[in-house]
């Protein structure tokens, strides 16, 4: 069942209750945003979803556990949670198909619905997804996971502005309010031990195997995108995770980090565009 209020609605299907927002009429486009503290679907893509939105039916959707959307026992790995969940809200609303777009988490979570329900699924962009990313030459603990560690262990404004500096090449790109907005989620009752839930989750082990192990099979036409400074999963991840998926193309944005969608805002979203419009 689902009901809707204004651009927000709640939907409720088998043990999955989502909360999203939603714009825009024409193919069916799902954004699914990253784990990091305080994160919401709009937290990451409020400013992109107005344009996408003059191309596109956008569902900008808070996974479980995050946002709005309340968690669920973790009985396998957090992104085939999540990917179940995105499926539940495309049953729900009565959508076929969809394209994807995911950042980080949202990225990985992408490549498990795509190779869980690949009928569902339509072309991707994973803005240098999880998952598939493997430290050929960075040190295993990067910076940004580093000061997300540390924000976990003290979380506070200060150390919320230390992790997003690392999620961006110019850390001035990020608005204050934004900061401050993802504090207070991030400092709710209850949010940090719901982070601390979703993280725990990865260490059980997939029925699958991990997902680099399977992207061979997911053949769907993929754009992966990467900032060329990203400090939480550097550049070197991008070859790795594309080399191995059989339709997948490789974008590289100068000057940019871990947020595509904020510090090359306008030409993240013409490539988006580009990409899921083209023949």
């Amino acid at each position: 069942m689902t009901t809707t209020l204004d651009l927000t609605a709640r939907t409720s299907s088998g043990v999955y209750e989502l909360s999203y927002h939603e714009a825009g009429s024409g193919p069916t486009l799902v954004m699914l945003h990253g784990s990091g503290p305080g994160v919401s679907g709009m937290s990451n893509f409020e400013a992109n979803l107005a344009p996408l939105a003059e191309n596109f039916r956008v569902i900008v959707v808070d996974m479980p556990g995050f946002g709005d959307s309340p968690e669920v026992p973790y009985t396998k790995p957090y992104p085939e949670h999540a990917a179940d969940s995105v499926i539940s809200l495309l049953d729900d609303l009565g959508i076929d198909r969809a394209h994807l777009v995911g950042n980080s988490m949202g990225g990985f979570v992408g490549l498990e619905a795509a190779y869980a329900y690949p009928d569902r699924v339509d072309r991707m962009v994973m803005m240098g997804p999880g998952g598939i990313y493997a430290e050929t030459f960075a040190p295993p603990l990067s910076e940004g996971a580093r000061r997300l560690g540390e924000f976990m262990a003290a979380p506070s404004e200060a150390a919320m502005r230390a992790w997003v500096d690392t999620m961006v090449s110019d850390p001035t790109s990020v608005p204050v309010d934004i900061i401050r907005e993802r504090t207070e989620r991030a400092l709710a009752p209850g949010a940090i031990e719901r982070m601390r839930n979703v993280f725990a989750s990865l260490a059980i082990p997939s029925l699958h195997g991990p997902m680099w192990t399977r992207t061979g099979r997911i053949a769907h036409r993929t754009l992966v995108t990467w900032g060329r400074d990203d400090r939480m999963l550097p550049l070197e991840g991008a070859f790795f995770a594309t080399r191995r998926m059989p339709n997948a193309d490789l974008h590289i944005f100068s000057n940019c980090g871990h947020w595509a969608q904020v510090e090359r805002k306008a030409d993240f979203e013409a490539l988006v565009t580009r990409f899921l419009s083209a023949a």
